[in-house]
């Protein structure tokens, strides 16, 4: 490592790193109070997709309350939310047919109405040529890939990764060293799972006293539909089929531009039987008969899948640490039973601008944003996490016939301020909750029809995802001998299944002999399961080459 040429360096007043709507907004605030104060501060944000958007995937119907505050006139402003929510359905999915949920029976938090439905990827993009009008510094294609420390351990900011780099770790023609980004403060925005949060979590030890976090994986397409069956501003969320009681998930359908449906399936990460696809129940859920005409005489246009942060109010963990804090999904604001997090991504990103502007302006640097801490504890992003923080661990503890209800119950009673007088525990992590193979039933999945349901590489190839082949693998594993040797008898590998995108393969000789492991790393779409779900901890996902991974247009 001592032959590596030194980094070059910038410097900065506040780094962000994440160009999701939490970095975004944070960036955008920052330069506001600028504004307003008359008092300059350098902003830069880095962003490892190939251009602002490229990463981000969500459902999404979208709670304006962040935006309204960030931006009042953001309808005036060619922001690309233009589909307001116009029917709200929600139906209990059997085999064969469904039942529709009374709306009356949802407290009024669940409601739609008064939402927008578009893409969260196109919003970020129309988020990024606003910060930019401002003064923002914003570099896409640059990951984020090693925390910098002071010498006496507060962040110092981050650095690059370097490009260039051989599969088998020697330098190419095209080699460049990482640069250098260091601020007074930085704010991380990597959303759920991030690399670097993941680091500072465990250095700092900001999840003690929590709970474990808990999440979800969302599988989301677009499809572009027959106009006859297009009902612009449907939202419509279901439950049940084809998962079983005892796994949490469930689908969601929105119809908003011209004739564009997004479809989606959310599954909860501590599902037990290790046999389970969340990819193939995703394409099963499409087949059923109350879903699958929408689909008929469409065209599917585009794939992605995220990891999901579930834990909500118990397991937020502490917020600050010396020189830096963790805004939006980093820190995981997301209301499960409502599907939603970018509101509080927005509202969060904008606490921790606010804080570490008047850090910066009252002459402070690398030291504990405690401001921001004290703005959350009395945000609505407390009191909206804090009014559900109940219904996942409802849900986990007592499955989906028995513990939505539960959860319901309790939605309501703290709609009529009568809330539970104590907070449910989410037990163990994701990681621990599978059973051994020998003692569940492997899942016979039908094969896609290439219609309305299709294969992992048929899709993983419409995410547009791309990877420099001739890098080194960016998924780690700790032992190599784990997956054959341990997981493989164990938990039947798990990873060939739970991965969205092809990602891991065991690999035999034409008489099933001599299994290994195999890693398609280029296949990548950049979720984060296989760091979250791997029984034994044993794949860390860490940033490939800056602008590598998924290239979504319209997600």
């Amino acid at each position: 490592m001592s032959d590596l040429p030194e980094r070059e360096y910038m410097e900065y007043d506040v780094l962000i790193v994440g160009g999701g709507p939490a970095g975004l907004s944070a960036a955008i605030r920052l330069r506001q109070l600028a504004a307003e104060q008359d008092f300059d501060i350098s902003v830069c944000l880095i962003e490892k997709g190939s251009e602002v958007g490229a990463h981000i995937l969500s459902g999404a119907v979208f709670d304006p309350i962040g935006l309204n505050k960030l931006i009042p006139d953001w309808r005036e402003q060619d922001c690309p939310l233009e589909t307001q929510v116009t029917a709200d359905h929600f139906l209990y999915l059997g085999p064969a047919g469904s039942i529709r949920i009374p709306n009356f029976i949802f407290p009024p938090l669940m409601s739609n109405h008064g939402n927008y439905i578009g893409s969260l990827a196109n919003v970020c993009r129309w988020l990024a040529t606003k910060a930019e009008e401002m003064g923002v510094e914003i570099y896409p294609g640059f990951a984020g890939a090693e925390v910098l420390y002071n010498e006496d351990g507060s962040v110092r900011g981050v650095a690059t990764g370097d490009m260039g780099i051989a599969k088998d770790g020697s330098h190419k023609d095209s080699y460049t060293r990482g640069m250098e980004l260091r601020a007074k403060y930085t704010l991380f925005a990597e959303g759920a799972r991030g690399s670097l949060t993941k680091e500072l979590t465990r250095k700092f030890k900001l999840d003690e006293g929590r709970d474990p976090q808990k999440y979800g994986i969302g599988l989301k397409e677009i499809w572009e539909i027959d106009p006859a069956k297009f009902r612009k501003g449907l939202v419509q969320h279901t439950f049940g089929w084809p998962l079983k009681n005892d796994t949490g998930g469930g689908s969601f359908l929105y119809h908003f531009g011209e004739n564009l449906v997004s479809v989606g399936f959310v599954l909860h990460l501590n599902y037990k039987n290790p046999y389970l696809s969340p990819f193939d129940e995703f394409q099963r859920y499409k087949q059923h008969p109350a879903v699958r005409d929408t689909f008929v005489g469409g065209k599917r246009i585009a794939y992605g899948a995220r990891a999901i942060t579930e834990g909500g109010f118990q397991s937020v963990p502490k917020l600050t640490f010396p020189g830096g804090a963790l805004v939006g999904c980093s820190a995981g604001f997301v209301n499960v039973p409502r599907i939603k997090g970018s509101h509080n991504a927005i509202l969060t990103g904008m606490m921790g601008a606010e804080a570490a502007f008047d850090a910066v302006k009252g002459g402070r640097a690398a030291d504990e944003l405690a401001s921001y801490t004290e703005a959350y504890l009395k945000s609505p992003v407390y009191k909206d996490l804090k009014r559900v923080r109940n219904v996942k661990p409802f849900w986990s503890r007592f499955g989906s016939f028995f513990g939505l209800p539960l959860g319901g119950i309790d939605m309501w009673m703290n709609q009529l301020g009568l809330g539970l007088p104590f907070t449910l525990k989410h037990g163990k992590p994701d990681h621990e909750s599978l059973k051994k193979a020998s003692d569940c039933k492997p899942i016979d999945y039908p094969k896609p029809d290439g219609k309305i349901s299709f294969d992992k590489l048929s899709s993983v190839f419409i995410s547009a995802t791309n990877h420099e082949e001739d890098q080194p693998v960016h998924l780690k594993l700790k032992d190599p001998a784990i997956p054959v040797a341990y997981n493989l008898p164990t938990f039947a590998e798990p990873a060939q299944r739970y991965c969205p995108a092809g990602v891991y393969e065991i690999v035999t000789e034409d008489d099933g002999s001599n299994p290994r492991f195999q890693i398609n790393a280029q296949n990548c779409v950049h979720c984060k399961t296989c760091d979250i779900k791997d029984p034994t901890q044993n794949i860390t996902w860490t940033v490939p080459e800056g602008a590598g991974g998924p290239n979504y247009p319209n997600m």
